[in-house]
């Protein structure tokens, strides 16, 4: 069987050697994901440990360049002006310059020079679906994207698809790209290990949405299946919290009793289920509204963090009453 790791990636059934990634590998990931999450801070303490840590001045570039074409230009550019920020704050420092990208001659066939670059890191040839309903869109990839960024060097193909593997991991909702860039990633060496662990290292950006992860919910593990983690919002007045669901985590069936609930989805995918209908699925921006003495769950899909924040709707004598599991067989009907 293969492996669920997060934001609906499914990692295949062929296993291969183990393998963890280098320092300079886990730098990539960390540039790449806050860069696309647009977390400057933390952005900024990670372009001096990879410096710190050997990085060269042009290998950040690069990775801060092809952003653009997967996380768009503002992204990239912030990412940029941050760097300079952080390279006139090293003044005195000896870091690296490394190698300059390069460019292609003039008369080069780019679309033909992507065309095969794009067969180097899949291994197959992309005709048909959007790229016939959309030539241009083919072109653009080919000639400017696998031509002009890729023939820059710099950077190893590996190392570039760790970087858009990491930057469509940050984002919700691309899980078919994420899913092919994996895939490309695995043709281009990476094991299934090194995968889990970009996974892991962007889910710390990903996951909680724009709240945060908070601290795993150890108090109440014994009424979830799978591990969940809490963000406390406030404690005075209205009760609320950041509620994140690893893939496959939900909580018990339980009753709210005299005050209800209000759930507001902020990131990934996830259900609601009240006694005796159908479970209703959620997204970031929807809101559910629990009246109390219902009984119902709520939780992640199965291919998919999920997070929403819960209100607790103030009662006299308001109590929570946990009853019994989602049974596998229940959640495994869920798509």
């Amino acid at each position: 069987m293969g492996l669920v790791i997060s934001a609906g990636i499914f990692i295949g059934d062929k296993c291969m050697a183990k393998g963890t990634l280098t320092t300079k590998q886990q730098n990539i990931v960390m540039i790449s994901s806050y860069t696309a999450k647009g977390d400057l801070d933390n952005l900024e303490k990670t372009l001096n440990k990879a410096l710190d840590e050997g990085m060269s001045v042009n290998e950040i570039k690069e990775i801060l360049i092809q952003a653009y074409a997967y996380c768009g230009f503002p992204r990239s550019l912030n990412g940029l002006s941050t760097f300079m920020k952080v390279m006139d704050s090293r003044e005195d420092k000896n870091d690296k310059i490394g190698k300059e990208g390069s460019v292609l001659p003039g008369n080069t066939d780019k679309f033909t020079y992507g065309d095969n670059v794009q067969f180097k890191l899949t291994g197959r040839r992309f005709k048909g679906g959007v790229f016939e309903f959309a030539p241009a869109i083919d072109q653009y990839l080919k000639e400017h994207l696998f031509a002009d960024i890729f023939a820059r060097g710099v950077l190893t193909y590996q190392e570039r698809e760790i970087s858009t593997i990491s930057i469509l991991s940050t984002i919700n909702g691309l899980e078919p790209q994420l899913n092919s860039h994996i895939n490309a990633g695995k043709y281009n060496g990476l094991t299934n290990e090194q995968i889990e662990e970009i996974l892991k290292l962007t889910s710390s950006v990903y996951k909680g949405g724009d709240f945060g992860l908070g601290e795993e919910n150890k108090a109440n593990e014994k009424y979830f299946t799978g591990k969940s983690y809490l963000k406390p919002l406030t404690k005075e007045g209205v009760s609320s919290a950041n509620v994140t669901f690893e893939p496959g985590c939900r909580n018990n069936w339980h009753i709210h009793h005299k005050g209800g609930q209000i759930l507001i989805v902020t990131a990934g995918r996830g259900y609601y289920q009240e006694w005796g209908k159908d479970a209703r699925e959620l997204k970031a921006g929807d809101v559910v509204n629990i009246p109390p003495e219902v009984k119902h769950w709520h939780g992640a899909a199965k291919d998919s963090w999920f997070s929403h924040i819960a209100i607790s709707v103030p009662a006299e004598g308001a109590s929570t009453e946990w009853l019994e599991k989602v049974s596998d067989k229940e959640y495994s009907k869920l798509k």
